[in-house]
């Protein structure tokens, strides 16, 4: 039976156990040649080809919940369950999503995007199965990686307490070789502790040695230690979890049956079921497997060829201006210390990480741990900078608060991918950092325009004694060339970049926040208005917009944020406490969730490109702007 045939895990179940490993062949070229069209999540998804077909061979999927987290290696389990035509239109406008997601399928039991959460929603889910009187098994397929959130170890200090819960725990080990434990006798062991004949004389034994408590301890004891010689079982073992493997999660004959083991051991009521399974990100393509690293989320390439870096020079991202000011300012400042939760690439820190290995700390998925631990660092005049996306920020929003802000300590947080971020989808948009941020006491938020800029307010941002926010997006900007000083500007100034000839009483401003300070430029010079880069949220130069109420009747705020609280609210807050009452037009992201797709389109969409930002100000004063032709390519 070829994948062509399987369009639900009812198909393939059909599929003869012998030929299950040419199935996942051809699954894994079909990964392949997919994304290599598309671009998306390589290496992970190649990884997980056989364990998701394990899992949909021998769990009652969808009854049975499937929980992915982060969801990024979900690619085969969208495939099997009749999605695989649809994988053309992957984190495309309107396609399918890069990530699980309720509304696109039964089968997506949660939405993920953000790591650590699969145990908690599916013991949520085991839970309310037993409420319920049903006989389901939820499962949660979690990374090693993802397994350092402290999240994933709360759930499971939880899911302990129940001792007949209907959950099963994978864990996905794709950071470790699978050394010679892991083979036939330890894949017999794991079989074996899993099995009806290890359980049922487990079940007598217990009886027998119930009338002597003290033999019984010590035989649970040297358990404990036999067990734990053939496998790192004891941390989970602690939790209330069964414990088993490691497995090979790349040979079928062994996951099949020990999924089979540890399904029924939870739908008879034996308590969370954990199975330790490892494979390789990359698997069955040499070039991902050299190099999971550059596989992991590719661009378009040619299989045949690999993905080549071009040769072509191109405009500086703003991670590479970050990571390029974090070197130098390390240079400059012995005290400077950089921070990630488990994003070096991502976020810039790989030659920070080189040159300055003693000053460097990953301290893993734990959002969390790294704001109070970057706090404690100020507490004993470290200057630490952390390097987080603008999303997860969000899960440290207390520490920010608690650890950082009352005690009004210097730590700076460099705000990547804020504002959209294109295929990523919702997950992953830095939508709402203006406005969580600058309601907070204490705090600076700064937004540079270009690349230059960013790497100015970065250093004017690191100087103060106070916490600090920069936010820039993902990729380039306008081309704009940094300079080599770390030269920094005057906290709390914005800076007009063009000035209206208009005169008074039919005279507009554009107060721009951030890079999308360039379309505003560019809609300016079609309606004579005057536009500021403002530079600031927070100090907001309120003596700038005290002049321009001056001499300006209207007003337009633009920011990439969500109006609701943002940079615009921000402004009409001064101008509220300045006695100033001018009409003011609010642009920025809508009070919805801006899914996947091409960033160009998202910004159209919202109406933050140049053809959508002139429509809304002719809108908004149609007495005083005649309406913008739309000019092609802009």
């Amino acid at each position: 039976m070829s994948l062509n045939s399987i369009n639900t895990p009812a198909d393939l179940k059909k599929v003869p156990r012998e030929d299950l490993s040419a199935l996942a062949d051809e699954l894994r070229q079909f990964i392949l040649g997919s994304v290599s069209k598309t671009g998306g999540h390589l290496s992970s998804n190649l990884g997980t080809v056989e364990l998701t077909i394990a899992l949909h061979y021998v769990f009652d999927t969808p009854r049975d919940r499937l929980v992915w987290d982060v969801g990024h290696q979900s690619y085969p389990h969208k495939i099997l369950t009749g999605r695989r035509e649809q994988m053309g239109s992957l984190r495309q406008l309107n396609g399918l999503s890069g990530f699980p997601r309720r509304a696109e399928s039964e089968y997506d039991a949660f939405g993920t995007g953000h790591s650590s959460t699969s145990i908690s929603a599916a013991m949520g889910m085991a839970r309310a199965f037993q409420t319920k009187g049903e006989k389901h098994v939820a499962v949660a397929v979690i990374g090693d990686s993802a397994m350092t959130g402290g999240m994933a170890f709360e759930a499971m200090n939880n899911a302990g307490v129940y001792d007949d819960l209907p959950l099963v725990v994978i864990l996905n080990d794709n950071d470790m070789s699978i050394s010679s434990a892991v083979g036939a006798l330890n894949r017999h062991l794991a079989r074996l502790l899993s099995g009806n004949i290890y359980t049922a004389t487990k079940k007598g034994i217990d009886s027998v040695l119930s009338i002597a408590p003290p033999l019984r301890e010590f035989a649970k004891r040297l358990e404990d230690h036999a067990k734990g010689m053939v496998s790192p079982s004891t941390i989970f073992q602690e939790f209330g979890f069964n414990y088993f493997g490691p497995i090979d999660g790349h040979d079928l004959d062994a996951l099949i049956p020990m999924l089979q083991n540890v399904r029924r051991l939870a739908l008879e009521g034996r308590g969370p079921q954990f199975l330790h399974v490892v494979t390789r990100k990359g698997q069955g393509y040499e070039l991902a497997e050299a190099n999971p690293v550059l596989y992991h989320g590719p661009g378009k390439f040619n299989p045949e060829e690999g993905v080549i870096k071009s040769t072509t020079p191109a405009n500086k991202t703003f991670t590479q201006v970050f990571g390029e000011w974090l070197c130098d300012m390390a240079h400059a400042d012995p005290l400077l210390i950089g921070i990630t939760p488990a994003m070096s690439e991502g976020s810039g820190l790989v030659e920070f990480e080189k040159n300055f290995p003693k000053r460097y700390y990953d301290v893993g998925i734990a959002e969390q741990h790294a704001v109070t631990f970057a706090a404690g660092m100020a507490c004993e005049g470290m200057k630490p900078v952390v390097a987080i996306y603008s999303t997860f920020l969000q899960r440290a929003y207390d520490q920010l608060i608690h650890d950082v802000a009352i005690q009004d300590l210097p730590v700076m947080f460099a705000l990547d991918r804020a504002g959209l971020v294109g295929a990523d989808g919702a997950t992953h948009a830095g939508a709402y950092d203006i406005a969580f941020l600058r309601c907070i006491p204490n705090m600076l938020v700064l937004t540079p325009a270009d690349e230059a800029e960013c790497r100015e307010l970065l250093t004017t941002a690191f100087r103060q004694p106070h916490p600090s926010a920069v936010r820039y997006p993902r990729g380039a900007g306008v081309g704009t060339i940094p300079s080599k000083e770390l030269r920094a500007l005057p906290l709390g100034k914005g800076e007009i970049r063009r000035r209206s000839s208009a005169p008074v009483g039919n005279r507009i401003a554009i107060l721009a926040f951030g890079t999308l300070l360039y379309p505003a430029l560019e809609v300016a010079e079609g309606i004579n208005a005057t536009v500021v880069n403002m530079r600031f949220v927070k100090p907001l130069d309120v003596d700038l917009l005290r002049s321009l109420a001056q001499d300006h009747d209207y007003f337009v705020t633009i920011e990439d944020g969500v109006i609701q609280g943002g940079a615009g609210s921000a402004c009409l807050e001064a101008f509220a406490a300045m006695g100033v009452c001018k009409p003011l037009l609010q642009l920025g992201l809508p009070d919805e969730f801006v899914e996947h797709g091409d960033y160009k389109l998202l910004m159209r969409d919202c109406g933050l490109d140049y053809a959508g930002i002139s429509k809304s100000i002719a809108q908004r004063f149609p007495m005083l702007i005649t309406p913008i032709p739309v000019v092609m390519g802009k």
